[in-house]
């Protein structure tokens, strides 16, 4: 009897991310690119839900689940994600109720060794104060550019003491000596930031452009603005999106980026430098009845990777 090719449909076996393989013993991670769930928001300052943000992403995934032949783009007239590329998930950092001291080191240690074997970390959050044990995490992949599509500046310094909230992660990444720059895309609104932070911000030398300014600039423009550099982390707040596309989240924004320009900025980065790695936080599934938040976060992840793979193609053809 012939051996029947299974199906996989996506609503079928286990959802990991994108229906790609498992691998949670990171000692025996072998893999271009490892998908990394960080179920954490111990640190949001409005609604949470946000830890349930990877299980989210990853159900949503498997529409995609594209197989180990990867997807064609007929508009780009490419192929993305296929061999030889070998991408795996990673499952979850192990997160301990009440003590954010060892769930953000859980993540850190994670993210550590992803990078020792050699992979791109792609991180699931959470709320946005995991890019701060990430970003550590990514020490030795650095010293990198940090390019960030939020509707928050994110660099407070610290409230009642709390340092690591996830209004904070911009702020400790530039306190980071692996970190050399960072732009910050689609910054708007009432409650993004104090006066002082955003004088703090720039006074390190970050550059700040808000969504209407990306609309009058246009994307090309906007993409020589960002700092040059070899290498680049990227970090995605779902709420960088506009509200009526991203519902699912903790701190909604009105007059945010559409999905277009948020994957041509992401195209443009990825041909802009070597990105060492990316995450994507803030999804909260609790509040998006319809799925769309977490199925546009899985959308957007596997954009990127497909344009910072594809790079990765050019540069080995070139050799």
């Amino acid at each position: 009897m012939t051996k029947k090719e299974k199906l996989n449909l996506p609503y079928t076996g286990i959802s990991s991310f994108a229906k790609y393989p498992i691998c949670t013993d990171l000692d025996e991670l072998e893999a271009d690119v490892a998908i990394l769930g960080a179920p954490y928001d111990m640190a949001t300052q409005y609604r949470s839900g946000a830890k349930m943000g990877p299980r989210g992403i990853r159900e949503s995934s498997t529409l995609y689940g594209i197989g180990i032949n990867g997807a064609y783009d007929f508009e780009k007239d490419d192929v993305y994600l296929g061999p030889p590329w070998k991408i795996v998930d990673c499952g979850d950092a192990d997160m301990i109720h009440g003590d954010l001291d060892q769930s953000l080191g859980n993540i850190e240690d994670a993210v550590r060794k992803i990078v020792e074997k050699g992979a791109i970390p792609v991180v699931l959050g959470g709320d946005h104060s995991i890019t701060i044990p990430v970003a550590k995490g990514l020490e030795k992949a650095g010293p990198f550019t940090v390019v960030q599509i939020d509707a928050h500046l994110d660099f407070a310094d610290e409230r009642m003491g709390q340092r690591y909230g996830h209004g904070s992660p911009m702020r400790r990444m530039s306190e980071m000596e692996h970190v050399e720059g960072m732009a910050q895309l689609g910054i708007r609104g009432i409650g993004s930031s104090s006066k002082e932070d955003f004088e703090d911000a720039k006074n390190y030398g970050s550059v700040i452009i808000s969504t209407r300014k990306i609309r009058e600039l246009g994307i090309e423009k906007v993409l020589e603005m960002i700092p040059d550099s070899e290498r680049y982390f990227v970090t995605i707040d779902i709420d960088g999106l506009d509200s009526s596309l991203t519902p699912g989240t903790g701190s909604p924004s009105p007059g945010g980026l559409y999905y277009y320009e948020t994957s041509e900025l992401l195209e443009g980065i990825a041909k802009k430098g070597n990105v060492i790695g990316f995450d994507l936080v803030e999804v909260a599934p609790p509040y998006d009845v319809s799925g769309m938040t977490s199925q546009l976060a899985s959308r957007l992840i596997l954009d990127f990777l497909g344009f910072i793979l594809k790079e990765k193609e050019k540069e080995k053809l070139s050799k």
